[in-house]
């Protein structure tokens, strides 16, 4: 179906994955900003997509289940041996009649419900692409040399040729001018805008979403632990569009507080409307 110049409202189903368990956050999707669980500021944010017409929680842990329905949301258990997002997304993806589906990360409670619109216009519009997803500008060296920051380089048509948890591209001269990467930075400052951010929102046509969750981990997704390689090493076409603004993704206690400290003394709940 050609869906070039349509309007995108109501299209897509939104699922965000949720675990209860993290390493460095245990209980994240509970946390509360403005006395809230970040998880309902995440489904309202993706509720707020003029493209979106429903969310879903999917989750293996009950705490986070209850919480969500609690709330006036939509949650689905999942089974508690998938591996990756991906395949919890799919489990749901597989039981719903819709044609796009967006992954919206349950860490990203500021993603801007404008960003869920331009990714799934993207995919709309690229006959092409299967799967599209976003970038934002990288706004300091350290994040360019930080292997936990996900770097993504795209061709003329807004395609990825790679993503990289290393600097890519690699600026070579430049690097040998001054004698290393990181005197590179230090003397040239507009150097860290050649460099694109992969962010982790992804929206995909359902029939390939179902289709890359069967695929086995590549040789390039198991070296880098970046799950987008499977498709990339298989010759699939991910459109990477910009965000129209960044988000924070709650890693950290620091992550956290820098949250809260955005939304300030924020006490009103989030509208509770239901996604169904």
């Amino acid at each position: 179906m050609n869906h070039t110049g349509l309007n995108p409202k109501k299209i897509a189903v939104a699922i965000v994955p949720a675990r209860f368990a993290s390493n460095r956050l245990p209980g994240k999707p509970l946390l509360e900003i403005a006395g809230i669980p970040m998880i309902c500021w995440v489904v309202e944010r993706a509720l707020s997509a003029e493209s979106v017409a429903k969310v879903i929680v999917a989750t293996d842990d009950i705490r986070v289940f209850e919480a969500v329905k609690s709330a006036g949301y939509d949650a689905a258990m999942t089974s508690p041996d998938h591996t990756s997002g991906t395949d919890r997304l799919a489990e749901v993806a597989g039981s719903l009649d819709a044609e796009i589906i967006v992954n919206v990360q349950g860490d990203e409670p500021l993603i801007a419900p404008e960003t869920i619109d331009r990714a799934v216009r993207a995919l709309l519009d690229d006959e092409l692409c299967p799967m599209s997803s976003t970038w934002e500008p990288i706004e300091n060296s350290h994040d360019v040399l930080s292997p936990d920051v996900v770097k993504v380089v795209i061709d003329e048509d807004e395609h990825a040729l790679y993503f990289s948890r290393s600097p890519i591209p690699y600026p070579r001269e430049i690097v040998r001018q001054h004698g290393s990467l990181e005197a590179a930075f230090a003397n040239e400052p507009g150097l860290k805008a050649r460099f694109k951010k992969h962010t982790g929102l992804y929206v995909y046509r359902r029939e390939f979403l179902l289709q890359f969750a069967s695929w086995p981990p590549s040789a390039l997704e198991q070296l880098e632990s970046l799950e987008q390689l499977r498709a990339l090493e298989r010759g699939v076409k991910i459109k990477v569009v910009e965000s129209c603004s960044a988000s924070i993704g709650v890693d950290t206690a620091e992550d956290l507080e820098r949250v809260r400290q955005l939304v300030g003394t924020q006490t009103s709940p989030p509208s509770k409307r239901a996604s169904s």
